[in-house]
This record gives structure tokens, sequence and C-alpha cells, in this order.
């Protein structure tokens, strides 16, 4: 299916660039953010309990100015109360100029993140730190601790030259409210982020994973659910970690 309603706000081009991304990519996930005023609403409508919501930490790592940001990376690292973990993404990539051997490794994986009127494709390497998040943060362990040898080896590819995993600055923490669930009426498993920035703003973000099969298909069933809830999905979109590496970005540039 690639109807105009399983592809809102996507020209033929970019409909011909994502149909080409996703035979070589591992996963998709569907992605709409709710604007301030409707995000009340919107949880009232998919009629999930606010308090089955789990609180997550988010650490982002990066230069005062960004540096992996530009050059594609994102590196963080979570806490759950499940865990921690560690990822080292990049961003965009073509699935077919991957290395095979990178893609067979445990915890490597494609995926493409889709929105109303946009698209990424991206490579995670994710693992989990032998040593706690909560260490490194209060500067009793090396930044490399958090990630593994070949997580390390993935990093030092795509870096900026002279850019060490050490080198980079401590951007957060970001505390996140993740609630995951099947609401009624919907056949898959939804999951609805809150942000929450410490200027006080937040973002509420919808989501859903499928395989890239059936990516099209998701899309327009998850399009039609969420108008019959009331939920627009055609408002300004905004990326939950483009906004918190910004807002860290600025803080340092102020200290």
């Amino acid at each position: 299916m690639t109807d105009a309603a399983a592809t809102p706000n996507l020209d033929p081009q970019q409909v011909e660039e994502l149909m080409s991304l996703l035979p070589g990519a591992d996963s998709v996930e569907l992605k709409l953010t709710v604007p301030d005023g409707d995000q009340r609403s919107a949880v009232r409508a998919l009629e999930m309990d606010p308090l089955d919501a789990e609180i997550r930490q988010i650490f982002f790592f990066d230069t005062p100015d960004l540096a992996l940001n530009k050059h594609g990376l994102i590196v963080r690292a979570r806490r759950t109360p499940k865990g921690d973990d560690s990822v080292v993404k990049l961003r965009p990539v073509v699935p077919g100029e991957i290395a095979a051997d990178l893609r067979s490794l445990k915890g490597f994986g494609v995926e493409v993140d889709a929105m109303p009127g946009g698209f990424v494709c991206s490579a995670s390497f994710k693992g989990v730190p032998k040593t706690p998040v909560q260490d490194v943060v209060a500067g009793s362990a090396p930044l490399r601790k958090l990630f593994s040898k070949q997580q390390r080896a993935f990093y030092a590819e795509y870096a900026p030259d002279g850019i060490g995993l050490d080198d980079l600055s401590i951007l957060g923490p970001i505390f996140i409210l993740k609630l995951k669930g099947t609401p009624p009426g919907y056949a898959r498993k939804m999951v609805v982020e809150v942000w929450l920035y410490p200027d006080g703003t937040r973002i509420l973000e919808l989501s859903t994973k499928c395989t890239p099969q059936e990516a099209f298909q998701v899309a327009a069933e998850t399009r039609a659910f969420l108008a019959e809830r009331g939920i627009k999905t055609t408002g300004a979109q905004t990326t939950k970690t483009r906004k918190a590496l910004q807002t860290f970005s600025k803080q340092s540039s102020r200290a």
C-alpha cells in the first residue's frame, strides 16, 4: 500500500526514496509528536493509564558545540528500572552500504523512523554496559566504559578526527515517562513517551513498530485510528533528541 493515506505530506520523490530504504531495514518505527495543547486529550483518548508509565533517565554525550551531531552521530546512555543500556547511532544511512559483518553483530540494527512529512534511516549499535551509568556520570569511571569494544570501534569509524569518547561532555539528563500498551480499538502495541526538558517544556510522542513489509499498511491503519479519536496527525513535528541536544548545548554555552 503506497496511497496518500499511508504517506501523508510526502512528495513522490520522498515516497520513492522511502521505498528504496525499506527492503534493507530491519524494522520501522512510526512516530507522531502531539502539540502541547492536545497532549492531555490525546492520552485520555487512547484510554491508557498514566500510572502504568515507567520513568527513565537519558544522558547524551557530545561536544558543547555538538560536533558529533553535525556528523550524524548520536551517543547516549539510559537508566531504567530494568537496568542500564547504551547506544551509538549513525544517521542517515543507506542499508545496502553497511558491511554485512557489522550487521550480523548482536545489538546492531537498521531502522527507518517515519513521521508525518519526513523519515530517516538509522544504524544503531546497542549494548549493556558493565559499568553503571551513574558511576560514569559521577566521574568515578571513564565514559568509554559504557560501551563495548565493538561499539567503540563503530564510534571511532564515524566520529570526527581527534574526538574520542572520553573527550565528550555529559549533556543531560532528560527524564522520560514511558507508557506501553494496546489501546482499545487498536490491534498493535503503542508507546507513549513524555520527554521532560529542563526548561519546563515537554514533548509527547506516540509510536509503534512494525516490519518494513507492513509499514505502509500500518501507517494507514494507525493514522485512521488516531483520527477516529480526534488526535491530529498533521501538526508540526519535533525531534526529541534534537531538542535535547540543542537545549543542553545552549546551557553549556552560557556556563
